[in-house]
């Protein structure tokens, strides 16, 4: 039959539904599935900046949390005007800085030599470097805690209650992601790229700045964005580690100077949140594409 058809010159039709037609549907799905998930990610932002333009009379109010009778700024301008706020922004700001640039000192050094400089154990090296990341903070910060209050008994050293203590704290869960970052990053590189310059006469670390860098570059930015945002968000260490407020950092600032017993300033707290929010927001809306070429990097070879 199929042999008559092809010889009486009449074209055969197919018995599924036209490309376009799937293609559209899937747009379709895709769309609809891309709105929900927008709805429900942008919802508590939205709430946030809602109630930070609320006065405190208005949110104590039993009303529409969904709606301003009369938005005001003033939450804004109470909290810029402390200098208890300006502190805990300085101190995450330099604490953030300081451990990006301890982080990718060590990853970068450390996944070059794991990924190129193959010796004995290097592959076991390196997932024990990526199954260190996955220890929960909430396990590490008690024998971390043990461990400071051990130095300062012994040798007279003071580590807790500093700002700087979180300098030496966020690398332990900074360092082991970064350097699984840029592990899988500078093994996508070609070979040949290093061996030529060996050849050449170029030292490992000559090697390292001069080539692996500059092509490694959007890797680097992931593992920096990465870096930065969890020094800059850190909760869990900065709360054990420190009490005082000058000490503070923005997070635990918020929390323990705007929460005064059973009294929550909700419309200062949503407005430090959102302050809090946009340095990182900042830096993941012009570093995007970097940071996810970083991320994906390592799913392909050579």
């Amino acid at each position: 039959m199929a042999d008559a058809s092809i010889a009486n010159g009449a074209p055969s039709r197919p018995r599924y539904g036209s490309m376009s037609r799937d293609r559209a549907w899937a747009l379709r799905w895709s769309y609809f599935f891309l709105v929900l998930f927008a709805i429900f990610f942008l919802m508590p932002p939205v709430y946030m900046l809602i109630t930070s333009l609320k006065t405190s009379a208005e949110i104590s109010a039993a009303t529409n949390p969904w709606w301003i009778s009369n938005p005001t700024l003033q939450n804004y301008i109470d909290l810029l005007s402390q200098n208890q706020f300006l502190v805990f922004f300085r101190n995450s700001a330099i604490v953030s800085i300081c451990v990006v640039i301890l982080t990718m000192m060590i990853s970068v050094i450390a996944a070059f030599a794991l990924a190129r400089m193959k010796f004995w154990g290097s592959a076991t090296l390196a997932t024990g470097v990526f199954l260190t990341y996955l220890i929960p903070e909430t396990l590490l910060f008690i024998p971390l805690f043990k461990m400071f209050a051990w130095v300062n008994e012994t040798f007279g050293v003071q580590l807790m209650n500093h700002w700087w203590t979180m300098i030496i704290l966020y690398p332990t869960l900074t360092v082991p992601f970064a350097t699984w970052i840029m592990i899988g990053y500078f093994a996508s590189i070609p070979k040949e790229l290093d061996e030529a310059a060996l050849i050449d006469g170029a030292t490992w670390m000559q090697t390292l700045t001069k080539i692996f860098i500059p092509v490694a570059l959007p890797g680097i930015i992931a593992a920096t964005i990465f870096t930065f945002t969890v020094a800059w968000a850190q909760f869990l260490y900065p709360l054990a580690f420190t009490t005082s407020t000058s000490e503070l950092v923005l997070p635990v600032g918020i929390i323990t100077t705007l929460i005064k017993g059973d009294v929550f300033n909700w419309g200062q707290i949503m407005t430090g949140a959102l302050l809090g929010a946009a340095p990182p927001l900042i830096i993941y809306a012009f570093l995007m594409d970097y940071y996810i070429a970083g991320l994906t990097a390592g799913a392909t070879k050579g």
